[in-house]
């Protein structure tokens, strides 16, 4: 492969620029017509990691090698073309992901054709792209977040020319309307309503990575709900940084209760949306929720921290004491709510009695379910500045004892579901015993459970038999 030298690279002192111009959609940035069939007889295999917006990216990639001719597989070792489409929130992650692109050498090796492409977050970030720059020659192109649509031609030039291409933009964000789509599921579909985040909380990544907040229009979104609910999908999960910021850009001003409902008037059996911020909440999208059987009445708010001066230091933009109003006032509306978060453990400076404060903070809010991280610098932003002064051998105690606590309240809340009768959306076969089924209640719990054959894709009536702190066990009613 030749190196070619006029390569683009990142730049996050661009990509911290903000402006209050809106962004229009644009719907003729992708054309296969220069394309023709260049796939034909090769096989590609995408590994994502990170977020749902990261498999949403993923596969609108499968979408467009699908249209070049291309088929896909599930092993590594026979892809012609092997995507890591990676994520840049966890440092942890993107040693993982060198690793393995580290491990792919081989392939390399083995067939000089083998093309290996690294995409998604991690390239926007200068170090990253200067790594692989030194150490991992075996990377053939390299592409950012903001150019997805070009992903066809940049193939071509690597299969094509035999270069390494680099291409990453650093800029505010666009919006591209009517990519290729291949969808990885059958029973639920993954619906952007906006990209980007404008919150800068300190020890994050993505506002860097994915540019400023920018929507796509609402009745784009419809119409592809529409669409899905015609193709037999029985959910839908709306994606964005903060959905709560939706359609703010637009001049909108109730603008995600506004399209959230729209959603819901389709009729589709179920919406879901990832993620929520505290911050932006209004009384009118939980009265949505409230007021539309489809709207499922479970919701994601990440905490990151129980203390005050954590949060701020977080710049997370609300006290302890405004999340848990928030959180009662919820509680309040829809009783039966079930509420999943995000917490962080030994950020900078975090102290004993701070953590008690996140501790005390689970208590009150015995969520169903947590993701809980230990605090690791992310190069680039303002917390990787601050002094990391607590101890890993303290981090790592404070997860467990986090952990512990977390996975007893997620088991409790389990236990009133014994003996009871779910709505479960049948996802196939489980991973671990091809013989039960999965899938996810109403109330997103994960189930797992037996019947008979061709419950794929259906909503199906459950009875809960045996609980677990983050799973049940059931049968399905005939």
């Amino acid at each position: 492969m030749k190196e070619k030298k006029e390569y683009l690279l990142p730049n996050q002192n661009e990509a911290r620029k903000r402006s209050l111009t809106q962004v229009d959609s644009e719907y003729d940035m992708f054309s296969l017509s220069s394309l023709p069939s260049i796939g034909n007889g090769k096989k590609y295999y995408i590994r994502t990691y990170g977020c749902q917006a990261n498999v949403r990216d993923g596969e609108t990639m499968a979408g467009m090698l699908d249209c070049m001719g291309f088929v896909t597989t599930d092993k590594e070792e026979e892809a012609d073309v092997l995507i890591f489409n990676t994520c840049a929130v966890r440092q942890a992650a993107e040693e993982r992901v060198f690793g393995e692109i580290g491990a792919v050498k081989k392939y390399k090796n083995q067939d000089e054709n083998k093309i290996i492409v690294m995409c998604g977050c991690m390239p926007q970030e200068e170090v990253v792209v200067e790594r692989i720059l030194k150490h991992y020659p075996q990377v053939d192109l390299v592409f950012g977040t903001h150019n997805i649509y070009r992903f066809p031609e940049l193939l071509r030039q690597v299969m094509e020319e035999k270069k390494r291409v680099i291409e990453v933009y650093s800029e505010e964000g666009r919006v591209i309307e009517n990519l290729p789509v291949r969808r990885s599921t059958s029973a639920k579909a993954f619906v952007n309503i906006m990209y980007g985040c404008n919150k800068f909380c300190t020890y994050c990544i993505v506002p860097y990575t994915r540019g400023k907040e920018r929507s796509r229009k609402i009745e784009d979104i419809v119409q592809e709900v529409n669409e899905l609910k015609e193709k037999g999908y029985q959910e839908v999960i709306l994606l964005g940084q903060n959905v709560n910021a939706y359609g703010k850009d637009l001049g909108m001003e109730d603008g995600f209760t506004d399209l959230l409902i729209a959603c819901a008037k389709t009729d589709i059996p179920r919406i879901r949306f990832y993620t929520s911020h505290p911050r932006d909440y209004s009384v009118s999208t939980i009265e949505a929720m409230k007021n539309y059987p489809n709207i499922m009445k479970s919701l994601h708010l990440p905490v990151q921290s129980g203390n005050t001066e954590v949060l701020k230091r977080m710049n997370r933009g609300y006290t302890r004491e405004m999340y848990l109003d928030l959180f009662d006032d919820m509680k309040k509306r829809i009783p039966e709510i079930t509420f999943t978060t995000d917490l962080i453990v030994g950020f900078p400076n975090e102290t004993e009695e701070q953590f008690l404060d996140t501790l005390s903070l689970v208590d009150h809010c015995q969520y169903d379910m947590a993701y809980s991280f230990v605090y690791s610098p992310r190069s680039g932003t303002p917390a990787a500045n601050m002094e990391d002064n607590v101890s890993a051998e303290v981090k790592k105690e404070r997860l467990q004892r986090l952990n512990e606590k977390l996975a007893y309240y997620a088991n409790l809340n389990n236990q009133k579901y014994l003996g009871k009768t779910l709505k479960v959306l049948c996802e196939g076969a489980s991973k671990k015993n091809k013989q039960v089924y999965t899938g996810y209640s109403e109330e997103n719990k994960l189930v797992n459970f037996t019947g008979p054959s061709g419950l794929e894709n259906k909503i199906v009536e459950v009875e809960i038999t045996a609980v677990h702190s983050f799973s049940l066990d059931g049968k399905a009613l005939s």
